[in-house]
């Protein structure tokens, strides 16, 4: 915007400069020749009483002497009464524009090499006309045209350049509360809650300014409603598990009655946390540098938890890669939402005998965990993942997904589904270590090759 006006002004003005210089420089040309041929006239003018009085030669050389311009002037006095023709100083002009001159008896001016000559018809006193010529050169004519040109040039360039500057201003006041206004868009959508615009500058952008903080105002309160929502509604769930917990001391001992104290004992953490991080100030939006888990113990530990209800239910479990640790940037509470999710489906939409594997690779710069079942698979992976980021059908949420596609993003990861080598369905977990640059989405072939040098067979 700020570009646009000075090229506009400087148009505008060079458009104003020409059509005002040009003709004022026609002008001072035609008073500066004007003024030329005006002394031509008056030096004839000087002439006409001394021929008026006498035609004798010597006199006349001595008056076109004395006028100073004995080599521009000259005096063309016709022969008569058997006298004869007397021609006085340098002849400039041709003969033909003589005789017109005297029979026209007013002044003419005729061009010749070197400039103009003015030619003045004078009467005698004899009756016959004689005629005056003077000569012009084109220095006289031109003269101070050249330094007029030359002034109005510089005025010209100092309009232009005044109201670059002045439009240059003008581009900076409207533009810089522009900038202030994206630059604020920006920092609110990158979660910068506090992000305000100055109500400065023109009057629209200053209405901007404050309808932007107005809404930011409204977003501010909104996600404030929402997270005491959130929190409220997650603390009406304490009562049912308050009798959950109660009711499961009276299930006596046994693996079956360990499980379900231990998963109403985690509920009620999830609970918690869900709590407190509604009600914090600041959503969390990335992961916290240094905070991490790891994946080996947490996948051990949860297929411990998950194995009794296969075994109840026929299913072949098979675990690989836990053998060692696996350091990852991952939120253990996070990883584990994330490992009940993907279980949690297989247990919820396969058969019962259906078997299921997890799998951990790890490689210098990535950790992939695998989840995979015999089941009949997923017909459309793009689907499920557009279910995962909350669409939802078929009887699903969809926040299963959503969680581990979120858990990846935030290390810089992605999520993919496929077919997996049991021939059903296959959920990789891509997790990036060290904060390097995250995988890309849609590059199958380099997805390939790295699990191909992890040892893994299908994607």
């Amino acid at each position: 915007m700020r570009w646009a006006l000075v090229k506009v002004c400087v148009a505008v003005t060079t458009m104003v400069v020409v059509a005002f210089a040009v003709p004022l420089g026609l002008v001072i040309k035609e008073m500066a020749r004007d003024r030329a041929f005006s002394n031509a006239e008056r030096q004839a003018a000087a002439i006409a009483p001394a021929l008026s009085i006498t035609t004798d030669r010597e006199q006349l050389e001595r008056v076109v002497a004395s006028a100073g311009s004995d080599d521009g002037m000259a005096v063309h006095i016709p022969a008569s009464d058997g006298a004869k023709a007397v021609d006085i100083g340098r002849q400039r002009a041709a003969a033909k524009d003589i005789a017109t001159t005297r029979s026209i008896g007013r002044a003419s001016t005729a061009e010749v090499p070197g400039g103009s000559i003015l030619l003045q018809p004078t009467a005698l006193s004899s009756g016959e006309i004689a005629v005056v010529e003077v000569y012009v050169p084109e220095s006289e004519v031109s003269n101070g045209v050249g330094t007029a040109w030359a002034v109005l040039a510089a005025v010209g360039v100092a309009l232009i350049i005044g109201s670059v500057a002045v439009a240059d201003r003008l581009g900076v006041r409207m533009v810089q509360p522009a900038q202030r206004l994206v630059e604020g868009a920006h920092e609110l959508g990158e979660g910068k809650l506090g992000a305000r615009v100055p109500e400065e500058g023109p009057t629209e952008l200053r209405l901007a300014a404050v309808a932007f903080n107005s809404m930011a105002d409204q977003v501010v309160q909104l996600l404030a409603n929402e997270r005491e929502l959130a929190a409220d509604l997650s603390h009406r769930l304490r009562t049912p598990l308050t009798v959950l917990r109660l009711n499961t001391a009276s299930l006596g001992d046994g693996p079956a009655a360990e499980q379900t104290r231990a998963a109403v004992a985690q509920l009620e953490r999830e609970v918690d946390t869900i709590i407190r991080t509604a009600r914090e100030s600041k959503p969390q939006t990335a992961a916290v540098i240094g905070a991490g888990c790891d994946a080996s113990e947490v996948v051990r530990e949860r297929m411990d938890f998950w194995s009794a209800l296969a075994e109840d239910e026929g299913r072949k479990v098979r675990v690989a890669g836990v053998d060692r640790p696996v350091r990852i940037p991952v939120a253990r509470a996070d990883l584990v939402a994330a490992l009940d999710a993907l279980l949690g489906n297989v247990f919820r939409h396969t058969l019962e005998g259906t078997a299921f594997a997890v799998d951990v690779h790890n490689s210098e710069d990535a950790v992939i965990v695998l989840v995979s079942d015999a089941g009949p698979g997923i017909l459309d992976p793009e689907a499920a993942m557009a279910r995962g980021k909350g669409s939802g059908n078929d009887g699903s949420t969809g926040l299963g997904l959503d969680i581990v596609r979120r858990l990846a993003e935030t290390t810089g990861g992605d999520v993919r589904i496929g077919s997996s080598v049991l021939g059903g369905t296959e959920v990789r977990i891509w997790i990036q270590l060290d904060g390097r640059a995250p995988v890309r989405r849609g590059h199958r072939g380099s997805v390939r090759r790295r699990r191909r040098g992890m040892g893994v067979s299908r994607v």
